[in-house]
């Protein structure tokens, strides 16, 4: 048996809302999602598994007719949805009355609930959200039927709040396979028993990394996992960068730099540079221009000027610049004390410029 296993898809989000490129975003979603259905055809796959957030909040009617348009273009693939704390299931929800094409099962119920698919020999068991959070741990106990059948378990969540899991007493479980949703990044157990998929894009800066489905096959006669493989599908990466600076560095050449960066591994990706290390004192950083013209979310400056502090004591002795190097200059100074002194001396200096 072989599928294609996905989780929060987050239809209707706009990423990155405040940013220029907040609409391709929103486009990429659903394209990417597109582009998986369309898999699920090229690879023959017999089940597309949907482990909770294929919609952001409530779809709407609309939503509701776009995505099952895209299901009726599969129709030899059985797709199986459960609902996560973002759609959940509500009493005045248009899914409540919404009817699917043939080849859609939406596990709908609060409890554990199976459907059973005899060509394939398959049964799968899920049950959706109904509220937006979950600290039950609902899975504890649950074991596979002792059905000689191939065993998928349908589930959301992964954290305190939403439905705390064991990880290794779900491997124990006697699942064939387990198919979760929640977790954002992808994550296989290492006996292949479960796996978190990740969401088909990432959603914000903090989902860095590749993002997209995961593929697998199941043996009918061991009922057991053969292959299971993440498969990249996203359209652009959330990417956080370090760029090393010197005294030497000008404004020009750091820009030259990120620039270099941002060409190497594509514009398309969406960028957040940290600058560390020791710069002139008198240099002042300026990254307007590249937070225009690209996809860069920030540009945070982590450097330290670099004073000769030794020189500058011999200067101020008994001044207060003096002062503020005996009281913070240490070996073992924390950040927050090396920054104080850093920002200290700078703001002590320009005070004395203006004065002379």
């Amino acid at each position: 048996m072989k599928f294609i296993h996905i989780a929060d898809i987050h239809w209707g989000m706009t990423p990155d809302s405040d940013r220029p490129w907040s609409r391709e975003r929103a486009h990429a979603i659903r394209d990417t999602f597109g582009e998986i259905v369309k898999q699920a055809r090229i690879r023959d796959v017999d089940c597309l598994f949907i482990a909770g957030d294929l919609f952001h909040r409530q779809p709407l009617l609309r939503d509701l007719k776009e995505v099952n348009y895209l299901f009726s273009t599969i129709p030899g693939v059985r797709v199986v949805l459960i609902a996560g704390n973002h759609d959940r299931i509500r009493p005045n929800s248009a899914l409540m009355s919404f009817q699917w094409c043939p080849n859609v099962t939406f596990l709908m119920e609060q409890e554990l609930t199976s459907v059973y698919f005899e060509d394939i020999n398959t049964q799968v068991t899920g049950f959706s959200y109904h509220s937006a959070e979950l600290p039950e741990a609902k899975l504890d106990g649950v074991t596979a039927s002792s059905e000689p059948r191939i065993q998928i378990l349908l589930a959301h969540g992964g954290d305190a709040a939403h439905l705390p899991i064991d990880k290794g007493a779900l491997a124990k479980a006697g699942f064939s396979y387990a198919a979760l949703g929640h977790i954002h990044k992808p994550e296989i157990a290492p006996n292949r028993a479960y796996a978190w998929p990740g969401s088909p894009e990432p959603l914000d800066k903090t989902e860095t990394g590749p993002h997209g489905m995961i593929v697998g096959e199941i043996s009918p006669i061991t009922r057991m996992v053969t292959r299971l493989e993440f498969v990249p599908m996203c359209q652009a990466q959330y990417l956080s960068l370090v760029v090393h600076v010197t005294p030497a560095t000008t404004n020009g050449e750091l820009n030259h730099r990120i620039l270099e960066e941002i060409q190497k591994r594509g514009p398309e990706h969406i960028y957040r540079f940290r600058i560390r290390g020791k710069r002139d004192p008198d240099m002042e950083f300026d990254f307007e221009q590249l937070l225009h013209k690209y996809q860069v979310t920030e540009v945070l400056d982590e450097t330290e000027p670099q004073y000769d502090f030794s020189r500058l004591f011999a200067e101020h002795p008994s001044d207060m610049i003096g002062f503020f190097i005996r009281a913070l200059e240490k070996e073992d100074a924390s950040p927050v004390e090396k920054k104080a002194l850093y920002y200290g001396i700078d703001a002590l200096l320009r005070t004395t410029d203006e004065r002379s």
